[in-house]
C-alpha cells in the first residue's frame, strides 16, 4: 500500500514538474500566434483607397493617374508598358544567353534561354514605377520578393538590363521592406526582425503611394463617417495641410531624401511624425552639386536659395492629387507667384525674353540632369544610359540659359 502511495506521489510530482517546464517555456518563448495577430491588426487599420470614393470621388479619379499611385501595381495588361511582340521582347546578354518577355496562360514571364534552351522562367507579379522613366518588375518566391533582371526603359522604348545588375541574367536580388516603404502604402512583414531576405504577406499589401500614405490609416475614419454622414470635421484622419512645415518636409523626405538609415522597423513612420526618430537623417547640404537627381530631391531643394529664404515645402509646387508631370507652364506660374513684381526679383532676362518667360522658368532653373543612380544597359551598349530627371537644386545654370536663349532666337 505504501508503495502504491509512493508511486502516486512520484507520478504527481513528475506531472507538476512537466507542467511547470511547459509554462516556463511559454513565458520564455514568444507566442508566434499572438505576434501574428498583433501584426495583422496593423493591416486592419487600413481601409484601402476604394473606401474613399463615396466621399472623395473627384480626388480619387484624379489621383489614380499620378506617378505616386502607379509606383507599384499588380502586373497586368493595364500596367505593364513593355512590348511582348515577337522581335521586341528579347534582351540578349550575349550571343548564347538571352531573356525573353513572354505571355503564358494569361501571365507574363521573363524567361532565360542559353543556347536556345529554356533555363529559368519567373513571373511578373508586381510592376514598380509609373513608366514616366521606366518600370522594373518583381516576382514572388514563397513569401519573398525578388527583382527581375530586365527593366522597361521608357526614354528608349526598349527593354534593358535592370539598374545595378551585372551583364548577366540574375533572378535572385531580394527586395527589402525599405524598398517597399517608398513604393507602396503598406506591406505586412512576417519574418523575424533582422531576418534576410525578408518575408511578406502578399495578401496584406496596399499597392502604390495611395490615399492612406499621406492621410494615415483610415479604417477608423471610414467607420466613423459611415455612422455620422453629416460630420464635416474629418475625424480619425490626417489633413496634411495642417502639418507644420517640418512635418510636411519630413514626410516627403521619407522617400525623397536620399539614402536614409532606418533605426526602427519599416512602415513605423507615419505622416506627421518626426523623421529623425525613425531614421539617421544626416545630409551634406553644402555639397548639392554631388547629390544625385534621383531620390534626394529634398537634399537638392534644401540647398536652394528659394527654399532657404522662404517657408516653401514640396506642396508649394506639387499637387499630389493631380498628374502634373511635364506641365512646365503650370510649374512656371507657381514660380512667378513668388517671383513677381513688388515681391521677389523677376528674372533678369524678362525684358530680353518678354512674356514667353512666364511659360518656362523650369528648364533654365531646374534642368533635366542625368542620374548616376538610375543607369541601364540598352541592347548591345557597352556604356550605361542614364535616366534624366528634373533637378530640384533651384539656381542659375548659365549653360542652360544659353540653350534657352538660342532656342528662342531660332523660333523667332
Amino acid at each position: 500500500m505504501k508503495g502504491i502511495l509512493r508511486y502516486h506521489r512520484f507520478t504527481t510530482a513528475v506531472v507538476i514538474l512537466i507542467a511547470g517546464i511547459f509554462l516556463l517555456a511559454q513565458c520564455m518563448e514568444p507566442d508566434s500566434t499572438k505576434t501574428e495577430i498583433a501584426k495583422s491588426s496593423e493591416f486592419l487599420q487600413y481601409a484601402g483607397s476604394e473606401a474613399c470614393i463615396s466621399c472623395h470621388k473627384n480626388i480619387y479619379d484624379s489621383h489614380i493617374h499620378t506617378a505616386h499611385y502607379l509606383t507599384s501595381r499588380p502586373a497586368t495588361d493595364q500596367y505593364i508598358l513593355g512590348s511582348f511582340d515577337f522581335g521586341k521582347n528579347i534582351f540578349a546578354f550575349s550571343k548564347d544567353t538571352m531573356v525573353k518577355m513572354e505571355k503564358r496562360d494569361n501571365y507574363y514571364y521573363q524567361v532565360e534561354y542559353i543556347y536556345g534552351v529554356e533555363k529559368l522562367a519567373r513571373r511578373f507579379d508586381i510592376v514598380v514605377g509609373s513608366g514616366t522613366k521606366g518600370q522594373t518588375f518583381l516576382n514572388w518566391g514563397d513569401n519573398q520578393l525578388y527583382q527581375l533582371p530586365i527593366t522597361w526603359f521608357t526614354a528608349a522604348g526598349e527593354w534593358s538590363n535592370s539598374p545595378g545588375y551585372p551583364g548577366r541574367a540574375i533572378f535572385s536580388r531580394p527586395i527589402t521592406s525599405r524598398c517597399l516603404e517608398c513604393h507602396s502604402t503598406y506591406v505586412q512583414e512576417i519574418s523575424a526582425p533582422g531576418a534576410e531576405p525578408e518575408e511578406f504577406d502578399s495578401r496584406q499589401m496596399i499597392y502604390g503611394v495611395d490615399c492612406e500614405k499621406c492621410h494615415g490609416p483610415a479604417a477608423k475614419h471610414v467607420e466613423f463617417e459611415k455612422q455620422n454622414p453629416k460630420d464635416t470635421t474629418g475625424k480619425y484622419i490626417i489633413n496634411p495641410a495642417l502639418l507644420t512645415r517640418q512635418q510636411s518636409l519630413d514626410f516627403c523626405r521619407l522617400c525623397h531624401g536620399g539614402r536614409l538609415n532606418k533605426i526602427t522597423a519599416s512602415f513605423a513612420f507615419q505622416v506627421g511624425d518626426t523623421l529623425s526618430n525613425y531614421f539617421s537623417t544626416q545630409t551634406a547640404l553644402n555639397d548639392a552639386d554631388n547629390i544625385d537627381v534621383h531620390g534626394n530631391q529634398y537634399g537638392l531643394l534644401a540647398a536652394s536659395k528659394c527654399f532657404r529664404m522662404s517657408q516653401m515645402t514640396c506642396n508649394t509646387c506639387h499637387n499630389s492629387h493631380e498628374n502634373e508631370a511635364g506641365k512646365i507652364a503650370l510649374f512656371s506660374q507657381r514660380c512667378i507667384s513668388c517671383h513677381r513684381t513688388g515681391h521677389e526679383p523677376l528674372c533678369k532676362l524678362t525684358r530680353k525674353i518678354g512674356s514667353s518667360i512666364n511659360q518656362n522658368c523650369i528648364d533654365c532653373h531646374m534642368p533635366l540632369k542625368p542620374s548616376r543612380a538610375i543607369e541601364v544597359f540598352l541592347q548591345g551598349d557597352d556604356l550605361p544610359t542614364p535616366a534624366k530627371m528634373r533637378s530640384h537644386y533651384i539656381k542659375i545654370y548659365p549653360d542652360e540659359t544659353k540653350k534657352m536663349l538660342a532656342l528662342l532666337h531660332k523660333v523667332k
